[in-house]
């Protein structure tokens, strides 16, 4: 009698030989990578899943879930951002805000969780939103608010899939040093401090923000 040999699950994207070398790709420090899907089977389910199943955020990279660097105050400073961003799109309603637990599809494997992401309605005819947990459109601006274990590559690997996705305008912000750094590609940047103004063109035309008044408006924190 022939054996039959039962349905073999599709090989991962990508697995590593090591657990430096999983590390290393990912980008992040050891205590922020989740070992449940194993490595190199997560989907974006278990990404939109994951805040109900593990009890944080978790972005999906390359079929492993990530969690996502977030303190208060960092989610403070989105809240308040997507304040100033929702008043101006108020009177100029050419978009509409998504904040820090909204998945965004970037390049194939990956699902990001912008702390703040604008999008414009003329993106989705007749206003129609796709269905799903994740939103599989470019956001057109993306903004990433540092927390202390993001990394200088987990940030670079960021800004290059928002951009290869079809982002156009990229924040970076510095909560310690009242900085932004303006990308519009995933190479240069412009920084800005606290007395320097936010402008949204050209995605959000017409947004402007002074640092200072959305920091103060913040809140206070003092380096630790």
């Amino acid at each position: 009698m022939a054996t039959i040999t039962p349905p073999q699950p599709p090989a991962p994207p990508w697995t590593p030989g090591t657990v430096a070398e999983l590390l290393d790709h990912l980008g992040v420090p050891a205590s922020r990578v989740r070992l449940h899907p194993p490595i190199g089977t997560a989907t974006e389910r278990d990404a939109t899943e994951s805040k109900h199943l593990h009890g944080t955020l978790c972005e999906l990279v390359d079929g492993t879930l990530v969690e996502k660097a977030m303190g208060y105050f960092e989610s403070r400073l989105s809240h308040v951002l997507s304040f100033f961003m929702e008043t101006h799109l108020t009177n100029h309603p050419i978009g509409f805000i998504l904040g820090e637990a909204g998945p965004v599809k970037t390049v194939a494997g990956r699902v990001r969780m912008p702390d703040v992401g604008f999008y414009r309605w003329d993106q989705f005819p007749g206003k129609s939103l796709p269905p799903g947990g994740v939103i599989p459109v470019p956001v057109l601006l993306a903004v990433e608010i540092l927390s202390p274990s993001n990394t200088a590559a987990e940030m670079e690997s960021k800004r290059r899939e928002y951009f290869a996705s079809g982002t156009r305008l990229y924040w970076e912000v510095h909560p310690t040093t009242r900085q932004v750094r303006i990308y519009h590609n995933a190479e240069e940047f412009t920084p800005l401090g606290e007395n320097d103004i936010l402008a949204g063109d050209p995605v959000i035309p017409g947004f402007k923000l002074p640092i200072r008044v959305w920091f103060d408006r913040a809140g206070n924190r003092p380096v630790a």
